[in-house]
Formats: C-alpha cells, structure tokens, sequence
C-alpha cells in the first residue's frame, strides 16, 4: 500500500497519485526511537485517571470519534494540546466531501455508491487499499446522520463545487461537498471563549457560508455577486436582533462537535499535550499527558484514538520527509500541529506513510500568516509564471496539483519554481475581491515591504522587480493574452473542466477563466507551496487500527484524520477531502472500539 508512482515528464501536470521525492516513499517502518529506560521515565508520574477510551486531539476526527463513543456508551476523554479545542477544523472553510450522504441526496444531486467507488477509485488509485476505500464511502453517510442527531449541528449543500476531477468515471460536475449550517455560538455558553480562532474572520456584522465566497469575489461585477453579498449581511443582521453568535465553516463544525460532547458528558482537557503513549504486552493501554504542568498517565481500558494533526509546524519532521524548499511559516493548520500523536504512535511500532505530501495550495507568504489562494489565481486577468518567465501549469487546477507541479518542475534544470509569481492588472483590481481587499483598494504596505506583492507601470518593470527575464515576460503575456480572447489555453487547458470554472467570472466570455492582462499598474505576488496540513502519518487499516510495517495490527490504537495516512493517498477528490475522512474514520474507529 502507499507505493511509489511514476512521475510525468516535464511539462505536463502530474497524475493524480504523484509521488513527490522526499526522504522516504511508501510504508515508513520506526527509525529512532528513545530507550525502554527513557520511555518508562516517561511514564512515571501519577495516575490522572481511567476512562474506556481515551482521545487524542479535539479537531473534527478527535471530537467525532469521541461523541461516537461516548454515545455507545464508553466513558471518553479527549485530551488537547492547544488552550484551545477545534485544532485545523475550527480555522477551515469546512468543506466536507462525503458521497451519498442524507444532505446531498436529499438535495437531488444524482450520486449512487457506484458512481462514488467508481471516481475515488479513479482519484487514489491503487495505491490507497480497496477495503480502506470501501470503508470511507460506506460510513461517511452514516457517520454524518449520527452526528445530526446528536449534536446541533446541520449541513448544506455546496451546489456547483465540483469535484475536483470531474471528467474521471463518477465524477460530478455539481459536486458532492457539503458544509455546516449557522449555529448560534450561545450553545456553547462560555465554553465559546475556548473555540480556535478562524483562519480568516468573517466581515463583521456578516454571516458568510464557505460558498458564499465565490460570489462575494464578484460583487463589484455581478448581480448574484450583489444580492448574495446583501444576503450576508441581512443574516448578521438577524442574528443581531435575536441575540446570537452566529457561526458558519470551521467555526460552526468545531463549535457544534463540542457541544455535542458536553450533552454527552465527555471532559475536554486542554493544554494537555500528549507526551507518549502507554504500552502493556503490546497492547496501548494508555497515554502520558501534561496536565495542568503535571506529567501523569490516564489509562484507557478499551483503546486509544490519536486524532492529534499532522506535523506541519515541526520543521525537523518536515525537513526530514519532505522536499526543499519546505517551511512551517507556509502552513496555515493549527501552530499545535507538531506530529506529537505521529511520533508516539511510531514509537510504539506504528508504520508511517505518505509524510512526503501534503494538502497543498499555492500560498502567499503574506506577513504575520500565509494566504492560500483559491479564487485569485483562477479569476480571469492572471497567470502564474516561473523564475524563467513562463506558465508552467493550469492556475485554476486543484491546487494540490498546481504545488505538485511546482515541486515536480522546481527538481529540474530549467529554472526555479519556488517561489513563482501570480500577475495580475489593474482591471483585475477594479473587479475582483483579492482575499480581504476591497476592488480599486490599495494593497497594505507590509505585504511589499515584505516582498510578497510587487507593483509596477509597465511589463519590462515588473520583470525586474520579480527577477525574471523581460524578454520572456514579454513574450509568456503576448501568448497568454492572445489565447485570452480567443478563449483556449492550448498550453494549459485552463478552463476545459467544470472545476476550473468554479471560481471564476460568468460575464467573461468565450472563456470564464480567461482575460488578458493589459491596464496598468501590474501586480505580482510571490506564490509558493502552502498547505493546509500534512497528509502522511500513521498506517491504518479499514478499521481505523494502526498497523505495524509487517501489516499487523497493534492492539488498542486508532488513528484518524492527519495523525493517520490519508485515504486520499497523493490525491485531492473534492472540498472536503480532509475533513470528511477525518470525521469517518474518527467514527469508524470509536465503533470499532465499541463493538470490541
């Protein structure tokens, strides 16, 4: 499982299931590890307490696998690092990709669990096992109706959010993603205080859905870009006069997962890292935390859950198992994100997998936090060029492809593509939303004086702000202009997939992706590969058990959501990719737990 693919030539865009060079591909067996002497010190300490199931993180795989269990009527605890609960979930859009689940179908979209085996098969190919894959799809329905009924949560559907591949057998074009419904924030009482803050606030007095920002990038130019912006306002409005808090995305997942728990009884203790995991006969019977500065065991009599996040933020895993350039300061997942639970669970035999990839994006190193951009590399009026000068890659492909290319290219010898730069004009500014700026409004100084945005009245001059030959500029912007009106990108085939055209402008035409780059000023934006987490971690089986190198199972221990090896593989199905399996597995492994 988790094998090494071929990779594309020069040029092309990497399959689905590229695997990226890094220190290690495939099954990762333990490599250092401490001493039995150093691991039992570790475990010394007083005993904090003992529950049926104990788990790690309170992100959306952590706090589904919790309630799960909690309501088949285990005693649970979740133990979390952060001062905060919610971890990655709480700061994401919130998306969540779930095929043939209630909401979608309730909504008319035409999915069957053919159509769904037959489109991840396609995306993850073989790489990722059969039963994994089955499991995913067959309990993602079933987990989301559980989580309906025993938490406030509700869900919408994400309508014309396509699949990230749509043209693959199953593929769909409206898509399949959904995403949390308005929760008032009051549920929580003061519990809310402790909620991870967003990753970008919503505009004050407004209520914004994850969807409603394809739209909200078009209000200057659009008259549904408008009314759906009006339409934000009036629910802050309402929410107002009626004395809510209103949570949408992230912040309503997390915000409703945790009220779930305290309906159920389940502690939460936070600022309670993980420090190792407690083994008897080779079986984990336990974890070591810090509590409250005390190092102390809690026991867990039917098994432990490590929902704990990838290890984005530690850069010595990252520089170990990833390609260069690499950096912590790209990642926008929670900053707890340090591999604890994927350490641990290495310690104690668990084999590793896909810690090379990530869920990247194309990102702007911005001060103070990366931008990870989705609509302002795929409106039209932009393109992407390398330190040479020329497009490499389709700018509105998923954007974990658009990083594998620049990390499949930056490995060759016809010039650097990180960092890469995204141009756009001042037509482009008069138009369009550009993250939290307004159309026609100056950019913040400290995104130049950080040389993350560059500005200038002519092509020739921006080149030489970007370091990038003129000549070639030149050139790549008279192409790419002139494949602009005429609507094919015969180089890239931006705008050929119901994909490309998801965040794009519909008064473009003959293509909604494309528009050619011609009033000054110019800007260019310094691009390189952010992520919202990493992907690789413990190896798991259909089951949600962690499973040693030789494919055995190590009694006691599950894993979920970043802490485990993604069911995506090097893939990227559709929005909610992350969240959706995290949640499943979570889910899945409580039951497990549960049914034991």
């Amino acid at each position: 499982m988790y094998a090494s693919a071929s990779r594309t030539s020069p040029g092309t865009l990497p399959s689905r299931r590229t695997v990226l060079a890094g220190t290690g591909t495939g099954v990762l067996a333990a490599t250092v590890l401490p001493s039995a002497a150093a691991r039992a010190a570790a475990q010394d300490g007083p005993q904090l307490g003992e529950f049926d199931v104990v788990v790690v993180g309170s992100g959306a795989a952590g706090m589904t696998a919790a309630l799960t269990a909690a309501k088949r009527g285990l005693s649970v605890l979740v133990v979390e690092k952060a001062p905060t609960f919610g971890g990655s979930a709480a700061r994401s859009g919130a998306g969540i990709w779930l095929p043939n689940n209630s909401v979608i179908l309730g909504a008319g979209v035409p999915d069957t669990p053919q159509k769904a085996a037959a489109y991840l098969a396609a995306v993850v190919g073989p790489e990722v096992p059969a039963d994994r894959q089955a499991a995913f799809l067959s309990n993602g329905p079933r987990m989301l109706d559980f989580v309906m009924a025993n938490s406030p949560l509700k869900f919408r559907f994400m309508e014309g959010y396509s699949d990230y591949y749509p043209d693959l057998p199953g593929g769909l074009p409206n898509g399949r993603s959904i995403e949390p419904d308005q929760l008032d924030g009051n549920v929580l009482g003061a519990e809310l205080a402790r909620l991870n803050p967003a990753y970008m606030p919503v505009p004050a007095a407004m209520v914004v859905f994850s969807q409603d920002y394809k739209w909200l990038n078009l209000a200057a130019v659009s008259a549904k870009g408008l009314a759906v912006s009006t339409e934000c306002l009036a629910r802050g409005t309402k929410a107002a006069l009626c004395g809510e808090k209103p949570l949408t995305m992230g912040q309503s997942l997390a915000a409703g997962l945790r009220a779930g728990l305290q309906r159920a009884g389940v502690p939460v203790w936070l600022n309670s890292p993980l420090v190792d995991l407690v083994q008897e006969g080779g079986t984990v019977t336990g974890v070591v935390v810090e509590k409250e500065g005390v190092r102390g065991t809690v026991r867990a009599r039917r098994g432990v859950v490590v929902g704990s996040g990838g290890f984005e933020h530690n850069a010595a895993m990252r520089a170990q198992y990833q390609q260069q350039p690499i950096g912590t300061q790209w990642s926008v997942g929670a900053k707890e994100n340090t591999g604890d639970g994927i350490r641990a669970g290495q310690r104690a035999g668990a084999a590793l997998a896909l810690m090379e990839d990530a869920w990247w994006g194309p990102s702007i190193p911005l001060p103070g936090e990366p931008y990870f951009c989705l609509a302002e590399r795929t409106l039209p009026g932009g393109l992407i060029v390398n330190a040479n000068g020329a497009r490499f890659v389709n700018e509105a492909a998923p954007y974990s492809d658009v990083v594998h290319v620049m990390y499949e290219k930056d490995r060759g010898a016809t010039g650097s593509h990180i960092p890469a730069w995204l141009i756009v004009d001042q037509n482009y500014r008069n138009k369009y939303l550009f993250k939290d700026i307004l159309p026609t409004l100056v950019f913040p100084d400290a995104w130049y004086q950080a040389d993350a945005a560059k500005k200038a009245w002519t092509w020739d001059a921006l080149a030489g702000q970007i370091g990038v030959p003129a000549g070639a500029l030149r050139a790549t912007l008279n192409r790419f202009n002139a494949q602009a009106w005429s609507g094919t990108d015969a180089d890239f085939h931006r705008g050929d997939t119901a994909y490309d055209h998801y965040y794009t402008d519909p008064n473009v035409h003959p293509n909604s992706c494309l528009a050619p780059i011609w009033a000054p000023p110019f800007y260019a934006f310094k691009i390189v590969p952010g992520d919202l987490g990493t992907k690789g971690g413990i190896v798991t089986d259909a089951r949600a058990r962690a499973l040693r190198p030789d494919g055995s199972v190590i009694r006691g221990l599950y894993a979920a959501g970043n802490a485990s090896a993604a069911v995506m593989g090097h893939s990227y199905a559709g929005a909610g990719s992350t969240i959706g399996p995290a949640m499943t597995f979570g889910y899945v492994a409580a039951n497990d737990i549960a049914d034991a």
